[in-house]
């Protein structure tokens, strides 16, 4: 046991100092700004300064655990901890927040709330990925809600409400087969009710039983990762969302979903993991064809963006199903890459519709002339998504062809029309995201445009997106920064339970 609570401090921390945002002085939103881009900062160093001297790297069992009675009635404990899985999401967690508390700037209406709903936002997620409890993993993963609710009908677009509404119920409606699921599992087959993560993975099920586990898990991570036909609501979310929401859905939202597809469905859940995991495999591959050909298709520009998301979490998908050490390590280093790429790209959309006030790609052009640094920065990133050599996104890519390839759990032929699949899905990434860079730099039509005030990045935006794009290129040249970090709990994953 760990004496000192480091983790129930980072997970608390951002949401009390959050509230402690209503009693600030009214002295406009400068204060407010400021304040909230400290407890961020705060937050994630905190972080970091844990993970750098308590978390040893080369141990895959859980540590820095806290474990506190919580409601004596229902038996529900307060356990937290973190290993090898967890810890690259954590981080990548404070790192996207903490960018997305400074591209916040220019919201300036109910600054208070909108603030607090970004801490409030942190505390949910960084409690999801360190929970080892059930219900209290069930408690933070519903914590995202109301928060993402708020900032999409509040400060969204002309359609706010409407896509607010259509996440609602989408996410809603996964967590009710979330907590059937952790419920059931939680009753099943002990006198002694336990949601303890460490003792339900040593336990075992009829597999009958353990298959409709599974499923009501699945729909969960499914609306949430999102797996196809349960995306539908990912488009719109951003389509509408401010900037700086799109970043926190982008970069850490939907691969909470991912999360919990590893932590749950394979760790807890391995049998029917085995009998599923071909259909993953399948779905995976259908998703990154279907959303790479929706994109071109796409008018506005946030939605085309959301739809090279909604491709790239279909190879998330392939390397879970592949139940290799490669393909899940590959899957890990994708859930990294794309949270750095996908809030990249939201951040320059939003920097570049605060400038020219369009949404749709046809009505732009010409941009490049105007406003260079915009130019490079989105071109530099396009690049990235896309998987070009030297950024994450190409070595998370080749690392899940070689999962696929040497799985032992398929036949050939599938192996090979699998791999052919996610090839043609690379090849129709640069098509769509090019023609994109095309509409919007390219030409002369943004001189007609009226009322535009061009003015390139500033300081604070410039900050951001090299921010964003130093990691990038640092886990593209060297990606054992986070491979090293899960290497070992994935080979602890598969040996315990594939293996045998």
């Amino acid at each position: 046991m760990n004496y000192f609570p480091w983790l129930t401090i980072i997970v608390l921390l951002p949401i009390f100092a959050g509230s402690l945002i209503f009693f600030l002085p009214h002295r406009g939103n400068k204060v407010i700004r400021w304040y909230t881009i400290c407890i961020s900062t705060l937050e994630l160093l905190l972080t970091t300064y844990t993970f750098c001297y308590h978390f040893q790297l080369n141990d895959p069992l859980t540590q820095l655990t806290e474990d506190y009675k919580w409601i004596h009635f229902f038996d529900f404990y307060w356990r937290l901890g973190i290993d090898g899985l967890s810890i690259g999401p954590i981080l990548l967690t404070g790192f996207i927040t903490t960018l997305a508390t400074l591209a916040a700037r220019p919201v300036t209406r109910d600054s208070r709330l909108f603030h607090f709903l970004m801490l409030a936002m942190y505390s949910g997620q960084i409690g999801s990925f360190s929970s080892r409890d059930l219900f209290l993993f069930f408690i933070m993963w519903e914590l995202e809600l109301i928060p993402v609710y708020l900032l999409l009908s509040m400060w969204g677009g002309k359609k706010r409400l409407y896509s607010a509404t259509k996440f609602i119920l989408y996410t809603a409606g996964g967590s009710i087969f979330l907590l059937i699921g952790v419920l059931g599992i939680g009753l099943y087959g002990s006198n002694e009710p336990t949601l303890n993560l460490e003792t339900l993975a040593n336990q075992s099920y009829p597999v009958a039983l353990e298959i409709i586990f599974y499923i009501g898990f699945l729909i969960a991570f499914a609306v949430k990762l999102p797996i196809i036909p349960l995306h539908t609501w990912l488009p719109d979310t951003h389509g509408e969302a401010h900037y700086s929401t799109c970043m926190l859905l982008a970069g850490i939202l939907l691969k909470m979903g991912a999360y919990g597809l590893v932590r749950i469905n394979m760790e807890l859940l391995p049998h029917a993991h085995s009998i599923f995991s071909p259909w993953l495999i399948i779905v995976g591959a259908i998703q990154i064809i279907y959303a790479a050909l929706t994109s071109p298709g796409q008018r506005n520009l946030k939605k085309r963006i959301a739809y090279s998301s909604v491709s790239h979490m279909g190879f998330i998908i392939i390397g879970i199903g592949s139940i290799t050490d490669t393909g899940l390590n590959g899957a890990i280093l994708q859930i990294i890459s794309h949270g750095f790429i996908g809030a990249a790209l939201f951040f320059l959309a939003g920097t570049s519709y605060d400038r020219i006030r369009l949404v749709y790609l046809d009505e732009m052009g010409g941009m490049a002339i105007h406003l260079p640094k915009i130019f490079t920065m989105f071109s530099i990133l396009s690049m990235a998504s896309l998987a070009l050599p030297g950024m994450s996104g190409f070595l998370a890519e080749l690392i899940l062809f070689f999962g696929i390839i040497t799985s032992q759990q398929y036949l050939l032929m599938p192996k090979i029309l699998i791999t052919f699949v996610m090839a043609i899905g690379m090849i129709l990434t640069p098509i769509y995201l090019l023609s994109m860079l095309r509409q919007m730099f390219y030409g002369y039509k943004l001189f007609n445009v009226p009322n535009s005030y061009f003015f390139d990045f500033g300081a604070r935006e410039l900050f951001v997106s090299i921010s964003i794009l130093l990691p990038i290129i640092a886990i593209g040249i060297y990606p054992d920064f986070v491979l090293s970090l899960s290497v070992d709990k994935v080979e602890a994953i598969l040996s315990n339970y594939f293996y045998q």
